[in-house]
């Protein structure tokens, strides 16, 4: 089948779409926005979207260590007034949590980064932008009031990373995320499997029949602007060889000696994210890092690594004092987030179950994972007896190994 007999096909099998709003009217939580999302989109891209690293052992840790803490909660408190707000990387929050760094957001939805940006500036809480995004630095800082931070790979031309600090620098960005778990891409099998490729996906037989039971996804993507690494599109001086080519060649943060360069350079708030290793965090806090983020890639980089939850304890009990420790990896619930903040995580990032909400239904489906995430952590600190971010400490929550050892 030819490409102008699908784009046909999906011409005229394309449903007018439900808004928003309309298709949101039962989303009640993370997986209900999960289900829609699974039900626009392709097989190939649902795999990049929620696959992980090899046997995806990791993938699963994350989510099934949740299960395995307990809130142990406080009664007859005053919680007529639960205050959720904090000050992470120099950025005021109203909310503990800022959307995660995700590459080729706009595979889910064709708005991408730019219905997540918005929907993260009306809740007041950070988006962060990826390197290897698909909406340029610019663009998202003309079109979201922010605030915004940026998240940087480490390629092995330096003038390119000094452009890309210094574009985000003079955008507004306030913060610096570097990625310091990715020195090479993992074995992704579902998208082996599928031949998914970034960052869009490559047009065969069977990805463009799939694509024709999609209708709505397909009539995007054929009819859209073509999806690319924006801000790697878009340099002074664009490299010879090709944008994709080039998002393959980041040497992945492979030096502390990188990491040094990289925040004399930035000249501002930063973090490093991937950490899971006592003495990696260590380290970090002696170059300077106002923050670090523990974080296992959500599953998706080496497999048979602890659950991100598992390692936070023992990290914040090493640097807590010392740096601003944050948590991402697995968070679908607002009790998850209230289980991360009281094992001493200042904030979370949030990056699937943001993308569950894009996917399902563009900025409104954002938003609509936003606000269940803040209502469900404003009960869970309600029940719990916490009436501010202050009040969350390890003493309400327990490790069940630990209840059944004693």
């Amino acid at each position: 089948m030819r490409l102008q007999e699908i784009r046909e096909l999906v011409r005229v099998a394309r449903p007018d779409a439900p808004s928003g709003l309309k298709r949101l009217a039962r989303v009640v939580n993370i997986e209900d926005l999960r289900r829609l999302a699974r039900r626009r989109l392709p097989v190939g891209v649902q795999g990049y979207l929620e696959g992980g690293a090899e046997d995806e052992v990791t993938l699963r840790r994350n989510r099934a260590a949740f299960n395995e803490f307990e809130i142990v909660p406080r009664v007859l408190r005053d919680v007529h007034e639960i205050d959720v707000s904090t000050t992470v990387l120099n950025t005021a929050m109203a909310l503990p949590f800022a959307l995660a760094p995700i590459g080729s957001p706009r595979l889910f939805h064709h708005d991408g980064e730019l219905a997540s940006a918005r929907a993260a500036g009306r809740a007041q809480i950070p988006f962060s932008l990826s390197s290897s995004g698909t909406v340029s630095i610019e663009r998202i800082a003309e079109s979201s009031p922010g605030p915004h931070w940026y998240q940087l790979y480490v390629w092995r031309d330096r003038a390119l990373c000094e452009e890309l600090l210094e574009r985000a620098r003079n955008n507004g960005y306030q913060a610096l995320l570097v990625t310091a778990d990715s020195a090479v891409r993992s074995k992704r099998e579902r998208d082996l499997h599928t031949g998914m490729t970034v960052p869009s996906p490559t047009l065969s037989a069977s990805s463009l029949l799939d694509g024709a039971l999609h209708p709505e996804w397909s009539w995007h993507f054929l009819t859209k602007e073509a999806i690319r690494f924006a801000n790697l599109a878009s340099l002074k001086s664009p490299p010879k060889v090709g944008m994709e080519k080039l998002a393959r060649s980041f040497d992945g943060l492979t030096t502390w000696a990188d990491l040094e360069w990289i925040a004399a350079a930035w000249k501002g708030p930063w973090a490093l994210k991937g950490v899971m290793n006592l003495e990696d965090a260590k380290r970090a806090v002696d170059l300077g890092a106002t923050a670090i983020v523990v974080s296992n890639h959500g599953g998706r980089q080496l497999d048979h690594q602890p659950a991100a939850l598992e390692v936070l304890p023992r990290i914040v009990e090493a640097v807590g004092d010392q740096v601003e420790v944050l948590f991402d990896s697995g968070i679908r619930r607002g009790s998850d987030l209230m289980m991360a903040l009281a094992l001493g995580a200042r904030a979370c990032l949030i990056g699937r179950a943001h993308l569950y909400g894009l996917a399902a239904a563009g900025e409104a489906g954002v938003s609509r994972a936003i606000d269940i995430l803040a209502d469900e952590l404003r009960i869970a600190m309600a029940l719990s007896g916490a009436a501010s971010l202050a009040e969350l400490n390890p003493s309400l929550i327990e490790h069940r190994a630990t209840r059944s050892r004693s």
